[in-house]
């Protein structure tokens, strides 16, 4: 294991790297930002990674979902997530969930960290819900044409800060999916390794007009 991992033990040595052994998450989605968060976490040696989605990969994804090919229509998305996170690494359990977060939800499947990887608000709205009834703390992340969102949730409440509605979705690629999918796996492995953390700031994300990306911070409602 040692090998395995030895630039990452060199970051922050053999024993917090032996406690991520110990440590558990679930991804819930795995689409966007759901594969490249797995891809990005699967081999860091988090002893378990629960990956919940109902969906079937579709062709219009493939462009923009890294975990999935071509000839890959069909299948569900969370299976192919887990199965790549097991020939990447031996030292980490990944376990694939058909079934939508909810249903997730009644399983009562303890977990040290939850990240979101959702694609609509009242999910989410559910998963603050349920993170605050089991003490759990959350990652939040939205991406939607060139900007994006991120936050480690604790004390503050999704429900509060945010106005749960449908909304149809604007056009999207790759890079951006992948930059906020980053920032929140850098997020989780930050508070698994027991490095600091700070907490219920947003940080929202854009290009602007002249293409210089921008970065500004909010505070949520406690």
């Amino acid at each position: 294991m040692m090998q395995y991992f030895h630039r990452q033990i060199q970051l922050w040595g053999e024993q917090t790297q032996e406690q991520l052994q110990t440590k558990k998450i679930v991804i819930i989605g795995a689409g966007g930002l759901g594969s490249s968060l797995a891809f990005a976490l699967g081999a860091t040696g988090i002893g378990e990674i629960h990956i919940v989605d109902f969906d079937e990969v579709s062709l219009h994804n493939i462009h923009r979902q890294i975990a999935f090919k071509l000839g890959d229509e069909g299948k569900n998305k969370a299976q192919i997530n887990a199965q790549i996170i097991q020939q990447r690494s031996s030292y980490t359990k990944a376990f694939a969930y058909n079934c939508d977060f909810n249903e997730w939800s009644k399983k009562n499947i303890c977990v040290d960290l939850i990240i979101d990887a959702t694609d609509n608000l009242p999910t989410r709205g559910d998963i603050n819900t349920y993170a605050k009834k089991v003490n759990t703390p959350w990652i939040y992340g939205s991406v939607e044409a060139f900007h994006g969102q991120v936050c480690f949730i604790d004390e503050s409440s999704f429900n509060d800060a945010f106005k749960i509605i449908k909304k149809t979705p604007a056009g999207i690629a790759a890079p951006i999916v992948m930059h906020i999918a980053s920032l929140q796996a850098n997020l989780a492995l930050r508070y698994l390794t027991g490095l600091s953390v700070k907490k219920d700031l947003l940080y929202y994300l854009f290009f602007n007009e002249e293409g210089e990306l921008i970065t500004q911070k909010f505070g949520l409602p406690k």
